[in-house]
């Protein structure tokens, strides 16, 4: 018998591909990979390599990470609004280019000492080892940029938990990112996710033995798990921003300055303006320039249509034997989360240039529009009489969530008491609120702010532990 020398090449040749191919889905694709014990486990191995590496060259690192970011930033934006259907691809450009450039790296890790007749105590900031991310589908290449930047430079690596509404711009830029590293020289899956995003590979992933600390960019719900793990939890959670406008203010600025925050990427930022409390003297004024900022006012029955379209509601139930009608219950309808105004406006058949960013009408205090989070451009303004009822107002409708406040003033008294009443993360003065991340304003920039847990806008030292070393009765040289 005649063995086909040429067939046996060609069966040895089908052999080792997919042997390779064995051998490339076991190590990987970019940091994605099918189970969490297994993007665990290769974060885990990453970070081993990672400890060995000196601090100029973990920033070489994010050198690289940066310029990948600024590269694909809107390739990014593109695949994000594609994908969620949510804000505005230039605004996702800036979004991404602000992260790339403006998240802090190894220059956040400041090492502290004493020395003294008993010698030396040294502090400085080491990494937990493994983070457990979870991330949102409004902010999705931008959170990732983010913290991949902020934890890698504290020495750790990263298994991401993305919203499963964003996987593929999610996991597009937790690849990227990880080629850049390696081509930096650093090592493979320093940042982790498995393919298919899920409640349940999140819960498994806040649980694994292996992570030792969680970070969660969301919702309540996300951040009170997190919170729930046992283990070192940072929770950036919901906002409800007020801004606040006195008769002090510039009115034209102000009326200019929070259209474009509210509409900066349709909403989508938490930090964004989602409720305008002025003073009635100058409401009236506000109003008429916001118009001529692009936004477009409704009253009337057209509110009542907008509410039917953009929230949900239902019936709160009673207890049997109770007297009292049963109450309503609004939400938000997540069709609408970060749509264009446009959009928003032609449901209830106005139909508008592309020119109108926004949506604005006057409400009560009470109304749904202003106590629930909208995240779209639909912004609710309120009249009061006066900077008491405003400051009174703009705590209550906040919801002690603690994270953003906007006030137009030029009292520094007035700016003061609301700031000290609202007790925000970030208190914006005359300006838009995206100010307050380092847009047109002086700062480091995030997309995780810690208001449940306290961390307020975190960086590379957020992600990191204090480590004291003592050296009694030496090197203390005076």
């Amino acid at each position: 018998m005649t063995i086909d020398q040429s067939l046996i090449a060609k069966i040895t040749a089908e052999i080792m591909a997919r042997v390779q191919e064995q051998k490339q889905g076991a190590a990987g694709d970019g940091g994605i990979f099918t189970t969490i014990d297994e993007a665990v486990a290769a974060a885990r191995a990453a970070q081993k390599q990672l400890k060995k590496l000196s601090i100029e060259k973990r920033e070489e690192l994010i050198k690289a990470m940066r310029q990948t970011s600024c590269d694909n930033a809107e390739k990014f934006a593109e695949m994000a609004v594609k994908e969620s259907g949510m804000g505005r691809v230039a605004d996702k450009v800036l979004k991404n280019k602000l992260v790339a450039t403006k998240t802090p790296g190894t220059e956040d890790l400041k090492s502290e000492a004493w020395s003294g007749d008993c010698g030396l105590t040294l502090i400085e900031m080491g990494p937990y080892g493994v983070i457990g991310s979870i991330t949102p589908t409004t902010n999705p290449s931008e959170t990732v940029i983010c913290n991949g930047i902020g934890m890698v430079a504290a020495g750790n690596a990263v298994v991401f938990s993305p919203h499963p509404t964003a996987k593929n711009t999610s996991l597009l830029t937790i690849k990227l990112l990880n080629e850049a590293i390696v081509k930096a020289g650093g090592p493979a899956n320093l940042l982790t996710a498995v393919a298919e995003p899920s409640l349940e590979a999140t819960n498994a992933m806040m649980q694994h033995p292996d992570i030792n600390m969680l970070v969660a960019t969301g919702g309540p719900a996300v951040v009170k798990a997190v919170m729930s793990a046992g283990k070192k939890a940072i929770g950036a959670g919901a906002g409800n921003p007020p801004a606040v406008v006195d008769e002090t203010a510039d009115i034209e600025k102000a009326a200019k300055d929070i259209i474009a925050g509210c509409s900066f990427d349709n909403n989508l930022p938490c930090i964004a303006e989602k409720e305008v409390i002025a003073v009635g003297s100058i409401a009236d004024k506000l109003m008429a320039y916001m118009q001529r900022y692009g936004a477009y006012l409704i009253s009337g029955q057209d509110i009542d249509r907008l509410a039917k379209v953009i929230l949900t509601e239902k019936e709160e139930l009673v207890a049997a034997g109770c007297t009292e009608k049963p109450k309503k219950i609004y939400g938000v309808n997540k069709n609408y989360v970060g749509k264009d105004a446009k959009y928003i406006l032609s449901q209830i058949g106005i139909n508008v240039p592309d020119s109108i960013r926004a949506v604005i009408c006057e409400t009560n205090a009470d109304h749904p529009f202003v106590i629930e989070e909208l995240m779209m451009p639909v912004l609710p303004i309120v009249q009061v009489k006066d900077i008491d009822e405003a400051i009174e107002l703009a705590v209550k409708v906040e919801h002690g969530n603690r994270h953003t406040a906007i006030m137009h003033s030029k009292n520094v008294d007035n700016l003061t008491r609301l700031a000290k009443a609202i007790e925000t993360t970030i208190f914006v003065k005359n300006a838009p609120s995206y100010a307050g991340i380092g847009v047109g304003g002086e700062g480091f920039t995030t997309f995780t702010i810690a208001g449940p847990t306290g961390e307020g806008l975190t960086s590379a030292r957020s992600f990191t532990r204090q480590r004291r070393c003592v050296l009694v009765d030496a090197l203390s040289i005076v």
